[in-house]
């Protein structure tokens, strides 16, 4: 690991592997500082406490590697302590269920970034894979709500129009966490110049994802490929308003994806990802140094390193999170 990575804080805006103590400790491998966590998907309100109770304990249980993070401070003083903060984060608004009530309650509960649809339309709106009917009118109650708690909208799964409702409806910045460019690969999941632009020019953020199934190279991306998006999407949102969301899903097989890629986890299937191989220089966590390398060969300056590999999240979760 190289200086500058090793002193940097690093932020990780999405990451959905199975949590175990083999994970974390590439988790530290990696130098990261903090990870948005993901603890729900498909499910509903009392089976997403479960999983933000286990993670808990797994925290409690590794905390020699790991504490919750509640605020920007919680970030520093994992940088500060050598260890990774914990950043419980759902990728689907699902788990709110019918009830603006829940929304404070997981707020309470350490929960800071949702995602307000996966793939599909929820009460709150629609996802990338059908026709878009946009934010409902609950949606818009949701988005006041998680504004008023400090909790980050995320809107990377979620449709265009209801983004660009969602994106106009908040008050604090929104984010796409976990997201590639269509100006480098035509994809569902892929956000057009315009709406990059858009989110940027209305104070949000966009973390660059490596999944490569949106790469330009698919399983043949390199490092250097990630680098390569990162820099296009930086060149359109600007240099302080993107960071990454690598989306690593380490531990997890071919029953985990097709659960993903199924509507609700067991309804119509929604994509077929095909094989999955991280790019090469990164397929594991522990690799991420080799990204900071990268951005090094690619002619980044150790400023704007810093702030696309950690110190922009931390800005912009502060802007957030500050209630």
């Amino acid at each position: 690991m190289n200086a500058l990575h090793r002193e940097s804080v690093v932020i990780d805006g999405l990451i959905i592997s199975k949590w175990d103590r083999s994970v974390f400790e590439d988790m530290r491998r990696a130098g990261l500082t903090a990870a948005n966590c993901t603890v729900s998907v498909w499910e509903g309100f009392a089976q997403t406490v479960d999983n933000i109770a286990a993670m808990k304990q797994m925290i409690r249980q590794n905390e020699d590697l790991l504490t919750l993070v509640r605020d920007a401070a919680d970030i520093r003083r994992a940088k500060a302590e050598g260890r990774i903060g914990i950043i419980l984060g759902f990728q689907n608004g699902h788990a709110f269920e019918d009830r603006l009530g829940n929304i404070e309650a997981f707020a309470d509960m350490g929960v800071r970034v949702v995602q307000l649809c996966y793939n599909t339309q929820n009460l709150i709106g629609t996802g990338c894979y059908e026709r878009d009917g946009g934010l409902s009118g609950y949606g818009r109650e949701v988005i006041a709500e998680m504004n008023r708690v400090g909790i980050m909208v995320d809107l990377s799964h979620v449709g265009a129009k209801t983004s660009e409702e969602a994106i106009l409806a908040s008050t604090r910045p929104v984010c796409y966490s976990h997201c590639l460019p269509s100006g480098l690969k035509a994809h569902p999941r892929n956000k057009s110049d315009e709406q990059l632009r858009f989110i940027a020019e209305r104070g949000g953020f966009v973390g660059v994802t490596m999944f490569p199934p949106f790469l330009k190279r698919g399983i043949d991306a390199t490092v250097d490929d990630y680098v390569e998006a990162i820099d296009y999407v930086s060149a359109i949102v600007g240099e302080d308003n993107v960071g990454i969301g690598t989306d690593f899903t380490q531990g997890y097989g071919q029953p985990f994806f097709d659960w993903l890629t199924h509507d609700k986890g067991r309804h119509r299937r929604l994509t077929d990802f095909g094989p999955i191989q991280n790019p090469a220089g990164i397929r594991s966590i522990g690799e991420l140094p080799n990204l900071t390398d990268a951005m090094r060969r690619a002619g980044w300056s150790d400023i704007r390193i810093r702030k696309a590999i950690g110190e922009n999240w931390l800005r912009v979760f502060g802007e957030v999170w500050n209630r």
